[in-house]
């Protein structure tokens, strides 16, 4: 019998690590709710035709194609075999795959709008927290089925969304106890260094290398700019955007000598200048926090449908790639023929966000904790005196369990200290009869005996 195993890059969660994972996404889910999102699923797989093409080159690659059903026929066979050929070239084949496993939430949720746009009020506030699935090579970090959280604001050209958006991140990594830069940029800034460099149509080649930046490294992204078609002078005017440095204002200001003469690049100067200054005045007037708003001219984020403000999130004091990310794609749903409906939006890497907190040791106590009381069982007469004691434990919110059999002392023992049960209750036939019980408060080693009817209390007050 073959050993059983997973699918490379996905993995199980056990107890322990799904409620660790409540945990962030509650966090997450409550904030949203805050903010007046609300909340939407779409299916795990779209038709192909909606996903292809919406994340460059390189996303395309990593879509999971579905096989069509009904390959097993016998007549169906040199259709088969047809489209596998073609699929080897590249080229994809309705005869062999018409669908495919979601590979982000943003271009779902703009088919969702594309098709119900007449029923929907706009500004349109969705968060949606599900499963996406990626074709890439398994990393630290980087997975291939993993959750995303998403917010987004369609219908509104209002640069408050960017300000409130950043303000989400901030209060849910302020909840969350991590320490973050939210970085920023502008498509419109980089859409100005492509004009500088010759002309728009080198954007997409030339934010396709800078993504790149942090992984390969400036020499490197020089190499590939070379390989798409870029001169040496073109580099040298990237090279200097890149080399950029100093405090938000400065870096601004700097900017603006290099592309501040062309419109667009005034455009997305300004922008950037609105948000962070908003952010400062609006959300951060009532503390004494520095902002975490740091512009990144590096930042290009990959994707082809950012058109404005894009953000990315990186957590402080640990080696992990970005945590969070997202932008604003003024026409997203016109891919799907319902032009001029304005969007921006962010997402959370759950996954990361995970082992981030893992790593910092952040996850409170509590959060940990399922059980918080174990009932001995004593013996028939015993376990239904418990029973009848735990229900209404219950019934206020405390979580109990019975063990499951009558049992020595130190099997039931070692059975709560296994689950990290704090207290035990025990009802033996001398408290039976007594109505009362021994509560033990297992960390600390401490007992006492109470009545009935005050052990609620006693409970809820350890």
């Amino acid at each position: 019998m073959t050993k059983p195993s997973l699918p490379q890059g996905t993995r199980d969660f056990g107890p322990e690590v799904v409620r660790k994972r409540q945990y962030i996404l509650n966090t997450i889910r409550h904030t949203f709710e805050l903010y007046g999102f609300q909340p939407l699923e779409t299916p795990a797989m779209e038709n192909l035709d909606t996903l292809m093409g919406k994340y460059g080159e390189e996303g395309n690659k990593l879509i999971f194609k579905i096989l069509n059903n009904g390959l097993d026929n016998p007549s169906k066979h040199q259709e088969a075999q047809t489209a596998f050929d073609n699929i080897l070239q590249g080229k994809n084949d309705k005869n062999l795959t018409e669908r495919a496993l979601k590979y982000d939430l943003t271009i779902p949720f703009a088919r969702y709008v594309a098709m119900n746009h007449g029923q929907l009020t706009f500004p349109f506030k969705r968060y949606q927290i599900q499963p996406v699935w990626r074709a890439d090579r398994p990393a630290r970090g980087r997975y291939r089925e993993f959750y995303q959280c998403d917010a987004d604001v369609v219908g509104s050209n209002n640069l408050l969304n960017e300000v409130e958006l950043s303000a989400i991140y901030w209060q849910v990594f302020s909840k969350l106890g991590i320490d973050v830069e939210i970085k920023i940029n502008s498509r419109k800034i980089l859409a100005a260094l492509a004009e500088a460099c010759g002309g728009s149509d080198k954007m997409v080649d030339i934010t396709v290398a800078i993504d790149k930046l942090d992984k390969i490294g400036l020499e490197k992204v020089k190499e590939e700019l070379l390989t798409r078609g870029l001169d040496e002078h073109q580099i040298a005017i990237i090279a200097q955007y890149l080399a950029i440095e100093g405090t938000n204002s400065e870096k601004l200001n700097k900017l603006k000598e290099l592309v501040g003469s062309l419109p667009v690049g005034a455009k997305g100067i300004d922008e950037l200048d609105y948000v962070i200054n908003q952010f400062a005045a609006l959300v951060l007037a009532d503390t004494t926090a520095a902002s975490p708003l740091v512009v990144d001219f590096t930042l290009a984020r990959g994707l082809n449908y950012y058109t404005g403000i894009i953000f990315e999130i990186k957590a402080l004091g640990v080696q992990m790639g970005s945590i969070g990310g997202g932008g604003r794609y003024d026409d997203l749903t016109g891919l799907f023929g319902v032009p001029n409906i304005p969007g921006v939006g962010i997402s959370f890497g759950v996954d990361r966000i995970y082992d981030v907190l893992e790593e910092l040791k952040l996850f409170p106590q509590e959060v940990q904790t399922g059980t918080q009381v174990l009932f001995f069982n004593l013996g028939d007469a015993e376990s239904k005196g418990a029973f009848a004691l735990m229900q209404k434990l219950r019934n206020s919110g405390i979580r109990c369990e019975l063990y499951h059999e009558q049992s020595k002392f130190d099997k039931q023992f070692k059975y709560a200290e296994k689950k990290n049960i704090p207290f035990a209750v025990i009802i033996g036939s001398k408290e039976l009869e007594a109505q009362s019980c021994v509560v033990k408060h297992l960390g600390k080693g401490q007992q006492q005996e109470v009545k009935w009817e005050a052990l609620e209390e006693t409970i809820s007050g350890l």
